[in-house]
């Protein structure tokens, strides 16, 4: 996809190179700046081609074009499947992701990813695509997902998840009676040995925290909100598990049950600056019908 970002120079860079500003105030990596000099309209002052090391002056007009034509993701094959879009812009998409429905293409699963979904529907539009997923979700996890549309887009929204400034929370059916209203899970998590899936907490991993707050107590069984701190695989399902308390439906980290066949996690709420405008953003999604029904296998 093509994207083109228009700034206009302020006092305050009037003399500054056009590598400053890309860096500085755009922050812009280093890999999208050498993708912008390689194309011919990349990046213009004023309407003309310019050269990272030309100073601007206050009244120019900097104009940077974005093309991703040469990164996309030709090994994902468009596959008609539905995507439930909760908001779409120029520069990121974001889909209430349905449980049992992988992220990325697999040897298991080639055809029927969000990724070939998400394929599919650019495709329709006639639209080149990449996919870059900000915040990545489990098969069976349901729930806001966040996809940049570009590389730009990709980079800005990357260093406020790294920041801990994409603020995402979940719903999640755990078993067991938790003794405390909320509290905060803080425990490394590192590859369980001998498995390519399992995670488990251990002081070779790297640094976890999750907080949580139980909104229903059921016999058996509790409704939190889940918020992950740290961004690690399974984070959530090992952390609950840990402290005794497995998700509802979780063979992996021991919490089999009959009222739901996949882990009871869902991905509700997301809140972030746009990476590009730079306007708060906040999204939430109603929980499934599946974890609906498992809330009411115990509350009877």
């Amino acid at each position: 996809m093509e994207r083109s970002i228009t700034l206009d120079i302020g006092p305050e860079l009037s003399g500054r190179e056009i590598k400053y500003v890309l860096k500085s105030r755009l922050f812009m990596s280093a890999r999208l700046i050498a993708k912008l000099k390689r194309r011919e309209d990349g990046i213009l002052l004023n309407g003309e081609r310019a050269f990272v090391i030309k100073k601007v002056a206050a009244g120019d007009v900097l104009t940077l074009k974005i093309s991703d034509e040469d990164e996309a993701s030709e090994n994902i094959v468009p596959v008609r499947g539905e995507i439930d879009i909760v908001y779409e812009d120029e520069d990121l998409l974001l889909v209430n992701k349905a449980a049992g429905v992988p992220t990325h293409p697999s040897l298991d699963h080639y055809r029927d990813t969000l990724a070939n979904h998400t394929a599919y529907y650019y495709m329709e539009k006639g639209r080149s695509f990449t996919f870059r997923p900000i915040n990545r979700l489990d098969r069976n996890t349901s729930g806001l997902m966040l996809i940049a549309k570009n590389s730009y887009a990709q980079d800005m929204a990357a260093r406020l998840h790294k920041e801990g400034l994409l603020k995402r929370r979940y719903l999640a059916l755990v078993l067991g009676d938790i003794k405390t209203d909320f509290g905060t899970i803080d425990a490394p998590i590192a590859r369980a040995d001998g498995s390519v899936i399992m995670r488990e907490v251990s002081t070779k991993g790297r640094p976890a925290r999750t907080g949580y707050r139980v909104l229903k107590r059921f016999p058996g069984a509790a409704l939190i909100e889940a918020v992950p701190v740290t961004g690690r695989t399974h984070q959530i399902r090992v952390h609950m598990a840990h402290i005794g308390h497995p998700l509802a439906g979780d063979f992996l980290y021991g919490g089999e049950c009959e009222a739901i066949p996949r882990h009871a996690l869902h991905s509700y709420k997301i809140e972030f600056t746009h990476p590009v405008s730079g306007e708060a953003l906040n999204f939430e999604c109603d929980m499934p019908e599946d974890m609906k029904r498992a809330i009411k296998y115990f509350d009877r």
